[in-house]
């Protein structure tokens, strides 16, 4: 859970070099927009401090003319008093495969006749990341991404392995029937992965689990964790599944 619930680690995206801007929503509008889709979906808000505490809320109420938020609080909650503690506040959630990602500032504590209330002013800007680890996407067919790396037990043999499907966190790819064996549990270093012609990606990969593909073709499907990406490799993957996502809602218009 605690994986689920964790800020993304913005440093590790490039943010010193500006890298986050496709991720970035800071026109008043758009805040407000996807405020409220959260507001809406009654999502739950995960405030993460610098020290590790972490409360559970959704949001109550957003003011435009005031510039404020409020969110639901159990006030005699332990967990809220370490929060409240804190001057470093993330809070993430979720909307579909979509983390939101936004820093509070101002945090306090408000207690009304009947009920306490959070209250804070509202963000400058969201992140919004495709949810890691869960959210995979299969590329169109026109261009299909490929997969270069040693056979882990024929050093000698160089494979090029079609990607059926990928994410932020791993991918899965064909085996063809006439290629040995690959086992779960191998780790494959030095693993190239041209998803396009503009990006490619190095990184290690972890065979986790192989399958069948169909039932007479001899073929198999691997799936693979990604090990030892870069900040840079994890902003490209992000890149290409958020254009193949809004490829894919063209085609289907």
């Amino acid at each position: 859970m605690a994986m689920e619930t964790a800020p993304m680690q913005l440093d590790a995206l490039g943010a010193s070099a500006g890298g986050l801007d496709e991720f970035r929503l800071t026109s008043r509008h758009d805040v407000m927009g996807l405020l409220k889709r959260l507001l809406d979906a009654a999502a739950l808000l995960h405030l993460n401090t610098a020290e590790g505490a972490v409360y559970t809320t959704t949001l109550w109420t957003l003011d435009a003319a005031s510039g404020a938020l409020g969110l639901a609080a159990d006030s005699h909650s332990p967990a809220l008093q370490r929060v409240l503690e804190s001057e470093d506040i993330t809070v993430v959630g979720y909307l579909d495969n979509i983390k939101v990602q936004f820093d509070l500032q101002g945090l306090v504590l408000v207690h009304g006749t009947l009920s306490s209330a959070l209250r804070a002013p509202l963000p400058r800007c969201i992140f919004r990341f495709q949810r890691r680890n869960s959210f995979r996407v299969r590329p169109l067919a026109r261009g299909a991404p490929t997969v270069s790396l040693p056979h882990p037990m024929i050093p000698d043999m160089q494979l090029t392995l079609r990607l059926l499907d990928v994410s932020v966190g791993g991918c899965a790819l064909l085996l063809p029937a006439d290629v040995p064996a690959i086992e779960p549990g191998v780790r494959i270093n030095g693993v190239d992965i041209t998803l396009d012609a503009d990006t490619r990606v190095r990184a290690a990969l972890v065979i986790h689990h192989v399958s069948a593909v169909g039932s007479d073709t001899g073929a198999v499907r691997l799936g693979c964790e990604f090990a030892g990406l870069s900040g840079e490799a994890v902003r490209s993957l992000q890149l290409f599944i958020d254009q193949v996502e809004k490829r894919r809602r063209v085609l289907s218009l």
